[in-house]
C-alpha cells in the first residue's frame, strides 16, 4: 500500500473514570460540539473503553490513547501513555 492511502490516527486525549477490570479501562472524552439553531457550543462526553497490558492507569489519570485493532466487542483503543498522574502536579 502506499503511504497516502495509510490513514494516520490521532491520539485521543482523556480522563480514567473506570479501572475495576483486568488489562482494560474507562476513559472519559470531553468535547464541544455547536448547537445546529442557536450556536451555542455544548460540551459532550464521550466514554471509549481502552486496553492496559499492564495495568497501569488508575481512576483520574489523564491519558493519551490511540486506536487499534479490536480487543473485544467494546474495547478498540490501546494506551499510549499517561500524561498526568491523579493527585500529582506538573513539573515543567
Amino acid at each position: 500500500m502506499s503511504e497516502q492511502n495509510e490513514k494516520k490516527s490521532k491520539p485521543v486525549f482523556g480522563v480514567v473514570t473506570s479501572d475495576k477490570m483486568q488489562k482494560s479501562r474507562v476513559v472519559t472524552v470531553e468535547h464541544l460540539v455547536k448547537h445546529p439553531r442557536y450556536g451555542k457550543y455544548m460540551k459532550r462526553q464521550t466514554k471509549l473503553m481502552f486496553h492496559d497490558e499492564k495495568n497501569e492507569s488508575r481512576i483520574g489519570d489523564s491519558v493519551l490513547i490511540i486506536p487499534s485493532r479490536p480487543h473485544s466487542a467494546r474495547k478498540r483503543f490501546d494506551l499510549l501513555k499517561i500524561v498526568q498522574k491523579a493527585g500529582e502536579l506538573v513539573a515543567e
